[in-house]
């Protein structure tokens, strides 16, 4: 059984870069559906009280974690976690896992251009990258019943090993349980808004920042009328529910 750090109720895995890429390659072999997922604070809030969400981080196959913030929760409460493995930092080890092991990859969402571009990218960075389907479904077409019925059939016909979906959480994982077993994709894995980084569409925080747990303010700087909310007053919580986590670890009580 591989090792787990409970946060904030949240089992993750305890894993280094190579041995989550030894896993999803194994995921892909057993052909059995499932969810890779990447929690950062903002999921970590979310799902305190979205138990469709909580369920869907529950079952998944592998959880790995997204943002320094976490590494710091997680040794404060006394059980370290090996590594920083976010979507963004893992999708080019992934993509060159899928070369090197000729597993198909489809990538789904982000905006318009970006999955493509960034296919272009990795293709070039990992020659012999079969990218079977890119696509970035409109807003709102999950509750189109024509364009859900055309995202099927395009992840019928091409039969991708690896779906990468980069549509934002909780949907992209609300997405990908709903859909991914039905469709007999082995691995989902959800990676939010990496095809842009990925593209240059969307600026990363400089890797200085990234290393210092920095990087959302250099997000909240980028977009700070869409993120403002999120970074100032929501995510705020989690550092309070860490703190309640220690507490009650003191006074012999679990929060798993």
């Amino acid at each position: 059984m591989r090792p787990k750090v409970n946060l904030v109720g949240v089992e993750i895995d305890n894993v280094d870069r190579a041995e989550a890429l030894e896993r999803i390659s194994a995921l892909v072999r057993e052909r059995r559906p499932s969810l890779v997922v990447t929690p950062n604070v903002d999921h970590l809030i979310a799902l305190q009280s979205d138990p469709e969400f909580r369920e869907i981080y529950r079952n998944a196959a592998l959880v790995l974690t997204d943002g320094v913030p976490l590494l710091w929760a997680a040794r404060f409460l006394g059980t370290p976690i090996r590594e920083k493995l976010s979507g963004s930092d893992i999708f080019g080890d992934i993509c060159r896992l899928a070369a090197e092991r000729s597993f198909r990859v489809f990538f789904m969402g982000g905006r318009q251009g970006a999955a493509i571009a960034a296919s272009e990218v990795m293709r070039r960075a990992h020659p012999g990258l079969e990218v079977v389907g890119v696509y970035a479904p409109p807003f709102g077409f999950e509750r189109d019943a024509a364009e859900s019925a055309r995202i099927d059939s395009m992840l019928t016909e091409a039969r991708p090993d690896i779906l990468f979906l980069g549509l934002g959480a909780p949907k992209q994982e609300k997405w990908a349980a709903r859909n991914s077993s039905r469709l007999g994709i082995p691995i989902t894995v959800g990676i939010g808004i990496t095809f842009e980084y990925t593209a240059g569409v969307v600026r990363r925080a400089p890797v200085w920042m990234q290393r210092v747990g920095l990087e959302w303010l250099f997000r909240l700087l980028m977009e700070p009328g869409r993120l403002w909310r999120r970074y100032l007053l929501s995510d705020p919580k989690f550092f309070w529910l860490v703190l309640k986590q220690r507490v009650g670890r003191g006074n012999g009580r679990s929060n798993a």
